[in-house]
């Protein structure tokens, strides 16, 4: 009796340990660009293939993995599919940046804020100034324009896929443009091919940038948080003086920023372009 109370632990954490390690196949092959031979997919787990094949046998029985007949290759299961599914459906994408804020905050010492595209454009839904900032007259439900803003260039830029821009998005860039031109305003695109330039360029670095252009003295930094099909749901914006803010494009905040939001892009299940 007391030798199979003594057992008992040891056997619940030799179960536990087996879920780890048969776990390390799945991840394999959730990182693969296709289905693997299994002396590939065991390599890749850093385990021998007899051991791979007995995990895989069982994975198969449960749906979270299957085998090609003709090619014998590995690949995930529906199973796999429905758990990721279901993950995706839960995932609050502003509460779970919301939830990494102050670790970012504590890495830039700026002002952060996040924002989504509502009715009227970029609206800004989260902010958490830093004491040690200099104020800006910015506050939740504020609407940010999209050529002056790095906000408003982020969401210009990553809503553009494949050279298709939605038609709400191009006019109101257009209604921008026009005002631009009639103000005079020399820190802002004033033509079509100037627009294009300025989100090729933000496309490029992956953020949004203004540097005195929305507010004088002030710097703006945004990175593009996207889901699963590659959509972009929210911007993660760094704002500070032009004193004391690393406006560069590979700055520590820029860094910092695109790390947050390729992490958090990546939880809700973007793999890339």
């Amino acid at each position: 009796m007391d030798e199979a109370r003594a057992e008992a632990p040891d056997k619940e954490r030799a179960g536990i340990q087996s879920v780890e390690v048969g776990f390390a196949l799945l991840e394999v092959l959730g990182r693969a660009t296709g289905p693997l031979m299994l002396r590939d997919l065991a390599a890749a787990a850093q385990m021998s293939a007899a051991k791979a094949h007995r995990y895989l046998v069982s994975f198969q029985r449960m749906g979270l993995v299957v085998q090609d007949a003709a090619s014998t290759r590995y690949d995930l299961g529906p199973a796999a599919l429905h758990l990721g599914l279901a993950a995706l459906a839960r995932q609050d994408a502003v509460k779970l940046a919301r939830e990494r804020v102050g670790g970012l905050m504590a890495q830039v010492g700026h002002t952060l804020a996040l924002a989504v595209w509502g009715n009227h454009g970029p609206t800004l839904v989260h902010w958490d100034e830093s004491p040690l900032s200099t104020p800006v007259n910015l506050r939740l439900g504020d609407v940010m324009p999209l050529l002056s803003s790095a906000t408003g260039r982020c969401f210009a830029a990553f809503m553009t896929r494949g050279g298709a821009q939605p038609a709400r998005l191009a006019a109101m860039i257009e209604e921008e443009l026009a005002n631009a031109r009639k103000m005079g305003r020399p820190d802002v695109p004033a033509t079509a091919a100037e627009v294009q330039a300025l989100l090729e360029e933000t496309r490029r670095h992956g953020l949004g940038r203004v540097v005195d252009v929305l507010m004088p003295g002030i710097v703006g930094l945004c990175a593009p948080v996207f889901d699963a099909d590659g959509h972009l749901l929210l911007g993660v914006l760094s704002m500070g003086s032009s004193a004391t803010f690393d406006a560069s494009w590979d700055g520590a905040v820029a860094q910092a920023l695109r790390a947050m939001a390729g992490q958090l892009s990546s939880d809700l299940g973007y793999r890339g372009a």
